[in-house]
């Protein structure tokens, strides 16, 4: 337990190196890891991310992470790209590949339930341990193989999810419908995640406060494998659930922190994760105006 604890340390303060002050605004998308809600990026803005997750598999801690680039193109659509990788102790540190998200709202305005379609492109190896999410039959036995014979398996695959959002009160739900295929062979996999939160005051005070109650969100997300088309259902799949806390600091980064348990004996018992999110108000425009300067410049 103890090696664990260090090796989410370790994550913490990585996460934490990835901050640079600059001239920013910086927000959150609520504290979740695996749920997503309909909330979408702001048009022109980008934000960047780090999230991490340490555990142990096989008496192997791990540390796997995601930088995450998000870029709201549209009011009705969000791009995302990832690099994720890993270290295993007693083993290696690698790179294990790139995944391309896009994220399409189907509806415009606020109703009691918003609907949003995710397709992602996924260019990873079978070394990677970032658990984005958890699909099919996926459990701690893959992660217990070695990232010499692990990174050799070459994993091209199409994932898409329903995503249903909804704000009561002063709760923000969310339900995901997780659908994913492995492009060299069949089957599908199938997975879901939900999650609920809110913040622990729903008034800001008028004075800049760090620690203020409305600069907190607490929330809870339970997700997990559906299994296959050959096999559906619960049987042989990792299941979790996850107390989160998240903590927006004024003119600084989003922090946000779980830990999960595993609830099926398919689960690693414990993990920890973390995260830092930076957004950049009106990046779009910046680099437009930027280039057309260049261009007048250039005349």
């Amino acid at each position: 337990m103890r090696s664990s604890h260090s090796w989410f340390i370790r994550g913490a303060l990585l996460a934490l190196l990835s901050y640079a002050p600059g001239s920013a605004v910086w927000a959150g998308e609520g504290p979740y890891f695996v749920t997503y809600t309909h909330q979408m990026e702001e048009p022109g803005n980008l934000e960047f991310a780090v999230n991490g997750v340490t555990a142990s598999a096989g008496g192997n801690p791990f540390l796997a992470g995601a930088s995450e680039f998000e870029y709201g193109v549209l009011g009705w659509w969000t791009t995302e790209f990832y690099l994720d990788g890993q270290t295993t102790a007693n083993q290696s540190t690698l790179f294990t590949g790139f995944r391309w998200e896009n994220r399409l709202r189907m509806l415009p305005a606020e109703h009691w339930i918003n609907p949003v379609l995710y397709v992602e492109f996924e260019d990873i190896n079978g070394a990677d341990k970032t658990l984005l999410e958890v699909v099919g039959h996926d459990g701690k036995q893959d992660l217990a193989v070695p990232n010499s014979v692990a990174r050799l398996e070459l994993q091209r695959e199409l994932e898409t999810k329903l995503i249903l959002g909804s704000y009561v009160k002063s709760w923000t739900i969310a339900e995901n419908i997780i659908f994913e295929k492995n492009l060299a062979h069949a089957p599908w996999e199938f997975g879901y995640s939900v999650g609920a939160s809110r913040p622990l005051a729903l008034r800001a005070r008028p004075e800049r406060c760090t620690l203020c109650a409305e600069n907190w969100q607490l929330g809870i997300e339970a997700y997990g494998g559906l299994g296959t088309t050959q096999q559906f259902g619960f049987k042989n799949t990792s299941q979790y659930i996850a107390p989160t806390v998240q903590w927006q600091l004024p003119a600084g980064p989003t922090l946000k922190f779980s830990v999960g348990a595993g609830l099926t004996s398919q689960s690693l018992p414990v993990l920890f994760r973390v995260g830092v999110s930076y957004e950049v108000a009106q990046f779009g425009n910046a680099i437009n105006g930027l280039l057309r300067g260049n261009k007048e410049n250039s005349r």
